[in-house]
Parts: structure tokens; sequence; C-alpha cells
């Protein structure tokens, strides 16, 4: 059985540019010091916040993609978890997923500076794409849904990173082709592979892969979605 107090709930985005010609993905270095995956290269990304739920968004995250991050979880964590995504974007790299509108009311702390940008996030073009949960034995733990979205739709200059907080170094797009000669930790591998078989294909997948580590081994399944009363699966 998997300890569930003892695994965060975490947002991880892929930002994919070039997809038609030269697919290139965002990514950078965590520090040698990091307790979680020090030195190697990640996408951005990071636990979801108690307080993402209450961060309002301009656009909700697509209906397909909210059911499948519901199915076999007790909460709805769809509008939460697409906030966490758009944080951590912001916070790791400096880049703006959002619509220009006034900020409604006063923001969270950890929002003012992209508030005052004059943007609301808006999660309508992620695209929920995997989940892994960490294996066990780890120094920490994480139940991690990815989404992926085209650098077409940043409100930034995709090459600027100068609002970035210090938390990744050596921020950069690297090609598709060229991103295993990185040190990347093994899910990101496993989700590399996922994104490079959709780079030519923008639609959502049929299903979404779900490594559900727990702790006895390291079960693989697929994300169809739920089934509401009265439909029927396929």
């Amino acid at each position: 059985m998997i300890d569930k107090s003892a695994i965060r709930n975490a947002a991880t985005i892929i930002v994919l540019r070039d997809r038609a010609t030269a697919p290139k993905v965002l990514m950078g270095q965590r520090g040698a010091k990091a307790v979680f995956m020090p030195s190697m290269f990640v996408f951005p990304g990071g636990a979801m916040d108690k307080g993402d739920a209450d961060v309002p968004l301009a656009g909700p995250l697509p209906d397909l993609c909210a059911t499948r991050i519901a199915e076999g979880c007790e909460d709805d964590l769809s509008h939460a978890l697409s906030v966490a995504a758009i944080r951590e974007l912001w916070e790791e790299t400096g880049q703006i997923l959002g619509t220009k509108a006034d900020w409604p009311g006063t923001p969270a702390e950890d929002w003012t500076e992209f508030a005052a940008t004059g943007h609301i996030p808006d999660a309508t073009n992620l695209q929920f794409v995997f989940r892994a949960i960490t294996p066990p034995g780890r120094p920490r733990r994480f139940d991690a849904r990815f989404f992926l979205t085209d650098a077409e739709t940043l409100q930034t200059d995709p090459d600027d990173f100068s609002r970035a907080q210090d938390e990744l170094s050596l921020l950069q797009w690297i090609p598709l082709e060229q991103v295993r000669e990185f040190d990347l930790p093994f899910i990101t591998e496993v989700v590399l592979a996922e994104v490079a078989q959709r780079a030519a294909d923008p639609t959502p997948p049929e299903s979404v892969p779900f490594f559900s580590n727990n702790d006895e081994n390291r079960a693989f399944t697929r994300l169809k979605g739920m089934i509401r009363r009265g439909e029927r699966a396929d």
C-alpha cells in the first residue's frame, strides 16, 4: 500500500517549441545541493501549494484532461494542479502562461509579481500527458502530473529568463534529438519518449500513462478518464 501522507501532489510543465519543424523542450538544471534530483536537468515543476486551489484561472483545464486527472482521485485537483504548473513555470523560468486581464481582488503573496504583469493564469492550453509517483526510498515523494503546452501560448519572450528565480540554472531550449545527452532523471526520460511520439500531433492522447509506484511493485496503467453516470466505456 502507498503511504499517501508521505506523498505530495505536484505539477510539472513541459513547454514544447517549434513542434512542427525542430521540436525543443524548456529545461533547467537543479542545484548540486538540492535534496531531490541534485544536478539533474528537469522540466519546471514542484509541489502543489495549499493556496493554489484559490487562485483564479482565466480559463480552466480542458474537460478531457480534467476527467483523466480525476480518475482514481478522491478530490478534484484539476484546478489546483493547473495553477501549480503555471506558478512553477513562472517562478522557475519567468515565463507567463496566462491571459491579459486585471486580477480580481488582491493576489496571494506568491502571485503578486505575476499579477503585476497584468495577467491571470490560464489553463486552457494545458494538456495532461503523464502521471507518475516517485518510487519508495527517495528523500521526497511526489504524485506528479505532467502538463504539455506549446511555446506559442506563452505571453512572454521565450528566450527571456530574466524574471526567473534561482531554483533552476542553465535554462535553455533543448532539441528533442539531443536531450538524452543531458543528465536526466529516469522518469524524465520516460516522459520525453512520450512527448517525442506526440510532437507531431497536438490533439490529446487516447490515454495518459500512469506509473503508480507503490511499496510492492512498479505498476503501469493508462488513464482514460472517469466514466460519468449513464455513459459507457469504449
